[in-house]
Parts: C-alpha cells; sequence; structure tokens
C-alpha cells in the first residue's frame, strides 16, 4: 500500500483512526470485560441487554463523528487549525464522517463474540479476525488499484466492520440476540462499566496521545512515515496485547472466582511467555528497526527505521499490562484508572518538552519515557495484592540483550543484501 499511496494519506488516516478510536473509548462501558467477569455472563436476558446497549452506542459514535468533522471543517475554514498540520487537510472531516459509518455497523455486532471469549473459544474468534482481515486488504488493494487516493484505506475499514458483525451472528454458537432489556442487567453492565469508562477515556489519551500531540508539531507526510514505523511496532504488541486481553483475563478472573490463592501462580504463568516474547522482540527491533524498513519501504519511508528502533524500546513497558488484566479479575477496575493516570500525564508534559528541546526525536524519547512512567505503581499495587515476584521478573531481562544480538546480525544480513 505504500508504494500504491503516498505518505500523506497514511498520517491523514491515522488521525481519523484516533478521532474514531477516541469517540468508542470516551463511550466504553467495558462489554468484554463485563460479560467475561459477570456471573450472569451466560444469561440471554443480560446479553440481549448488553447487544441493545452496545447498537444505541454505535448510533451515539455516529452521530458525534459527524459532529467532529464539521467542527474541524469549520475550524480550518475559520483558520484555527494550525496550517501545514495534519488537521488542515482537506480531506480529514469527510474521512471522519465516512469512517463513522463502520461504527454504526460494530454495534449491530452478536455477543456470541463476548461468549466465545468468555468460554475462551479463541480459535472461532481468530478465524473471524483472520477472515475479516483478509477481506479488508483485498479490499483496500482492489480499490488502491482503480483508485490511488485515501478512500482505499476508508473502504477497508467498513468493510472489515461490515463482515466481521455478519461472520459474528453466523460462525458463533451462542444466544441468538433480540431486541430485550433489562433495568437489572443494565444496572450491573453500567456499574462495572463506569470504572472502564474511566479507564477508557485516560487509555485514549495515553494511546493515542502520541499521534495526536505529533499532528500538532507536524505535517501529515511526517506522521505517515511515523504511521509506518508505529505499524510495524503496534503488529507485535497488539498480538501480545491480545493474549493479555483474549486469554489472561478469562483465565485470571476463573482463577479469582474459584481459586484465589493460586492468582500468583497463574499470573506469572502468563507473563514469563508474554515477557519472554516482548522483551526478545525489543530487542530485535532495537538493533534492525532501520535495516527492515530499508527492506520493506522506499525511500519516502526511511526515516521510520529510526523511528522504529526508539519505539520498540516501550515494548519492554508491554507484559506489565498484564496485572491490569489481574485487576479487572479480582473486580477492582477502578485501579485502572490511577495506573493510566502516570502515563497520561507524562506523555502530556515530556512529549511537547522533548519536541520543543530536541526536535522529532525528542519527542519520540518522551513518548517511550511515558510507558515506563507507571511502572512503580504497577509493582506497587502488584506487591499489594501479592502477585509480585523480584526474582522472576530480573530473571527475563537477560532476553532483551539476547534479542540485541540476533537484531545486530540481521542488521549485517540484510545491509549485506541491499
Amino acid at each position: 500500500m505504500t508504494r500504491l499511496l503516498v505518505p500523506d494519506m497514511f498520517g491523514v488516516m491515522a488521525i481519523a483512526g484516533v478521532v474514531m478510536t477516541g469517540l468508542a473509548m470516551f463511550s466504553d462501558l467495558g462489554f468484554k470485560p463485563n460479560v467475561v467477569q459477570s456471573k450472569r455472563g451466560s444469561d440471554p436476558v443480560f446479553l440481549n441487554t448488553t447487544w441493545v446497549t452496545q447498537i444505541l452506542r454505535g448510533l451515539l459514535l455516529w452521530c458525534f463523528a459527524l459532529v467532529a468533522s464539521l467542527v474541524i471543517h469549520f475550524a480550518n475554514h475559520a483558520g484555527i487549525v494550525p496550517k501545514g498540520s495534519v488537521y488542515a487537510d482537506p480531506n480529514l472531516p469527510l474521512v471522519i464522517a465516512i469512517l463513522s459509518i463502520a461504527a454504526v455497523v460494530g454495534g449491530f455486532e452478536s455477543t456470541k463474540l463476548l461468549e466465545a471469549a468468555r468460554n475462551m473459544l479463541l480459535s472461532r474468534i481468530a478465524w473471524i479476525e483472520v477472515v475479516t482481515q483478509i477481506a479488508a486488504l483485498l479490499c483496500m488493494i482492489g480499490w488502491a488499484f482503480i483508485d490511488r487516493s485515501i478512500w482505499a484505506l476508508v473502504a477497508a475499514s467498513v468493510c472489515s466492520a461490515t463482515l466481521r458483525t455478519i461472520l459474528s451472528h453466523t460462525w458463533l454458537p451462542g444466544v441468538s440476540n433480540r431486541w430485550q432489556w433489562d433495568n437489572t442487567a443494565f444496572r450491573e453492565i453500567f456499574n462495572f462499566g463506569k470504572w472502564i469508562f474511566a479507564s477508557s477515556i485516560l487509555g485514549f489519551f495515553v494511546n493515542s496521545g502520541d499521534r495526536l500531540l505529533l499532528s500538532s508539531f507536524v505535517d501529515s507526510s511526517v506522521l505517515g512515515v511515523y504511521a509506518i514505523a508505529f505499524l510495524i511496532y503496534s503488529s507485535i504488541e497488539q498480538v501480545l496485547t491480545r493474549i493479555i486481553n483474549d486469554v489472561s483475563l478469562p483465565a485470571l478472573s476463573e482463577v479469582a472466582r474459584q481459586r484465589r490463592a493460586d492468582l500468583k501462580s497463574s499470573y506469572y504463568r502468563f507473563h514469563v511467555v508474554i515477557g519472554s516474547l516482548a522483551y526478545f522482540c525489543s530487542g530485535i527491533l532495537m538493533t534492525s528497526g532501520v535495516g527492515l524498513v530499508h527492506l520493506l519501504y522506499d525511500r519516502r519511508y526511511e526515516q521510520a527505521g529510526s523511528m522504529l528502533e526508539i519505539l520498540s524500546v516501550t515494548m519492554i513497558a508491554v507484559p506489565f499490562r498484564l496485572a491490569t488484566q489481574s485487576f479487572l479479575a479480582l473486580g477492582v477496575p477502578h485501579l485502572l484508572s490511577a495506573v493510566i493516570s502516570i502515563r497520561l500525564a507524562t506523555l502530556f508534559v515530556a512529549t511537547p518538552i522533548g519536541f520543543h528541546l530536541f526536535g522529532l526525536f525528542g519527542a519520540l524519547w518522551a513518548i517511550v519515557l511515558s510507558h515506563f512512567a507507571y511502572l512503580p505503581m504497577i509493582i506497587l499495587y502488584n506487591v499489594r495484592h501479592r502477585i509480585f515476584d523480584m526474582r522472576t521478573e530480573l530473571s527475563l531481562l537477560p532476553i532483551v540483550a539476547a534479542g540485541m544480538i540476533l537484531g545486530r546480525v540481521v542488521a549485517a544480513i540484510l545491509g549485506h543484501y541491499q
């Protein structure tokens, strides 16, 4: 796609995606963790109430997205938006408006997906993910060959949401949804979800704050290059995050309900696996990012290599996200807000300072710093809940060095053939 489209389009799409993600997280009631941890998670009445709430939320997202697109459009015409920034791109408002269709369609996803997560039917979920991503890719490439515009990226997103919704109703076992409302079920959803809601608002700014801030400092072309570096990094980070969210949360929730004393040992079974993968991949990318980007992309994206090597450092902090799932399993989701607040404050204070003092790469190192700022609080909460083992944590660190050595070898091989 980088050979069919120009960097500016990826920059605009990155910000449009951030806007839609922000709207989604600002209305997040945590349907998935709600169904996974609730004793009523298999109750048809509870699931149907969840489905109706989900649909109403999708319609609300659509309305807010249209408002956001109009605000950006008129702000641009009024000269309020900084010239040369991504927000000044004339395509951005319409892209957001069309992308909002995917939010409406996604609201109709069957709660069979949530039941599958609760029952750990991971292969079924994985097949849906694979099929929808392949369909989106084919849609994107086909559109781009006919019309090399940003609408190829937008069409792929709408295609993915539509197919995922259809497959959620047809490929999975579970309760077939119908329009049903139960006040007791909604109160349970809301009471648990209000803490998820608070954490999601903070989480949005934490997870998307890098692009929100950088888009104010650089133009769409530079942000598009950063989006490529972020894409490579996040392709690994999201695999690890999916394991944490889809596998560890149901498992730890079951342990917390049945055998609370076994939570620490169960926690570290996951932590060792995730930590080993994260540390090894982080080390490899730290020393081979430049060579990897040279191999995969043309010279317009050359700077993404250095960006990738810096971003890869943040992968060392990924295993500690497992602790947030243990908080949900223990029924104390409010701890998430305290943890995320630390990272958020660091990100929004350090990034502008880093950019002002050292330019783009100063801002990138500030983004990296924000990923580590909340680790002391994570460790403190883990100690309080007796799920921390210093010896195991330290024993995993040499894996980073092993990854860096292999990354050097990979970089040398890539350099030899270029």
